[in-house]
């Protein structure tokens, strides 16, 4: 799945709709419309790409998300594929908002109220099987083309959420964005400690270093932290490369007492033990303090790069801010890192299949078109004030999570597996918190999730 730089750099435009708040389809509503000159450019590139076929009747496709398709209050520009799903078949997105914690609920409501939304994104990695167990989405198959040369090079990663046979998720891509490490170099140099990013390019920036570097820096009597945020431990659990939950020719598959993931997790509970965690322990709380990166008080903070798509990310973490993927595992002959996915699934009793359909053409169509790449890539530069090593960065983390796709189902089963997996009490955020380690814990968890997958399967 490997792509060339500018196709890679169209990924970009995937991640940089993830944001929130509200918009409208209509382009003279659009809070920060595109500079005429380009979207005159991209209005051209729509009429000449003979990939895009057909026309559409319906115009107006409904998306329900916490985020906005559309143009938003963080900044970002009128994404290159809304654009060219309004000029090419005049299309609209609708957007619903819902809040992040209860958009299940709503949109069960919706389905039983018949309100017609067509599609909700499938990037938080729990909707499948979930959602097609609890029948709240519907197969693809009957809307997308696999064959197409727009989605012939993502099948592969399609297959990968195959449910009884039938595919689920449109795939735009696999993106490496889901989890990095932000740092900030200031902090790095004034410590005595080799730039991540530096380790990085050596083939170096693994398990070994990271922890290196944790053990030199923390310090919490005099205000020195290691880890932030509540991302971090899926983030480096990924990195074994095996799942929590895997899905296997269409079955859940409970990895639990896999090798990799005792030795991760038996990692994770010598970093919880030594200080190197401060979110979720001792005097630190709950409570995440990305400022802190910034004012030199914490050295990592393992988070989405959405984080960084904002034109005030400073504000948090410094001017002199950087970001490197998650740490390889040293006994790995491939670098594995935790996989972002840019796509979308269809709701049942959704108006306009087609319309999604065409619409996740014409997001196929913006990342692989090389011009409509470039484009995007621009918009890291205009509206965030991203330095070119950012951008390479996000470049190189794009390719490894291209050239090995990784997806954990463990969020993705049912609330009652997510709610045991995801807890700090037994789950697998337990050793890192220095509660117990990971041979504890599996004995008091494996039995039941083991039933919830055989449930599932059934």
């Amino acid at each position: 799945m490997k792509k060339n730089r500018a196709a890679i750099a169209a990924i970009l435009l995937a991640a940089m709709t993830g944001a929130a708040v509200s918009g409208c389809g209509e382009e003279e509503k659009y809070d920060k419309p595109l500079d005429e000159a380009t979207a005159a450019e991209v209005a051209d590139i729509a009429a000449k790409d003979e990939r895009l076929t057909g026309e559409l009747e319906n115009k107006t496709i409904k998306w329900m998300a916490n985020w906005d398709i559309n143009p938003d209050g963080t900044g970002k520009s009128t994404p290159i594929e809304l654009e060219i799903f309004h000029d090419r078949y005049g299309g609209e997105v609708d957007y619903h908002a819902v809040d992040w914690n209860s958009r299940y609920d709503a949109l069960a409501n919706a389905i039983n109220g018949d309100e017609g939304i067509d599609f909700f994104p499938a990037g938080d990695l729990d909707c499948i099987p979930k959602g097609a167990i609890k029948d709240m989405f519907v197969p693809i198959d009957d809307y997308i083309d696999f064959d197409d040369p727009l989605f012939a090079d993502v099948k592969t990663a399609m297959d990968m959420f195959q449910w009884k046979g039938k595919h689920y998720i449109i795939v735009n891509n696999v993106t490496g964005d889901n989890c990095i490490v932000i740092y900030n170099r200031d902090t790095i140099e004034e410590n005595g400690l080799k730039d991540p990013a530096k380790l990085f390019a050596e083939g170096n920036w693994n398990w070994d270093t990271f922890t290196e570097q944790l053990q030199q820096f923390v310090d919490p009597q005099n205000g020195q932290y290691g880890i932030d945020g509540w991302w971090f431990e899926g983030g480096l659990s990924a990195t074994c490369g095996v799942p929590y939950i895997g899905m296997e020719n269409g079955k859940l598959v409970n990895n639990l007492k896999n090798a990799s993931i005792e030795r991760l997790q038996n990692w994770m509970y010598e970093l919880g033990t030594t200080d190197c965690v401060a979110i979720g322990v001792g005097d630190y709380g709950w409570t995440e303090q990305p400022s802190f990166i910034g004012e030199g008080k914490t050295l990592f903070y393992p988070c989405g790069a959405w984080a960084l798509y904002t034109d005030n990310w400073k504000e948090s973490f410094g001017e002199n801010a950087m970001f490197v993927p998650m740490p390889k595992d040293p006994q790995s002959d491939k670098y594995i890192i935790p996989c972002g996915l840019d796509g979308y699934v269809m709701v049942k009793n959704g108006q306009n299949p087609e319309g999604v359909a065409k619409f996740a053409a014409c997001k196929r169509m913006a990342i692989t078109n090389e011009r409509a790449s470039e484009i995007a890539t621009e918009g890291l530069y205009k509206d965030y004030g991203w330095t070119d090593e950012m951008v390479e960065m996000l470049h190189k983390c794009h390719e490894i999570a291209q050239e090995n796709p990784f997806f954990d189902f463990y969020l993705a089963v049912s609330s009652d597996v997510k709610d045991i997996l995801d807890s700090n009490e037994n789950g697998i955020r337990c050793a890192s918190k220095g509660i117990a380690p990971w041979s504890e814990s599996l004995s008091v968890i494996y039995s039941a999730i083991d039933a919830f997958i055989e449930d599932a399967n059934a």
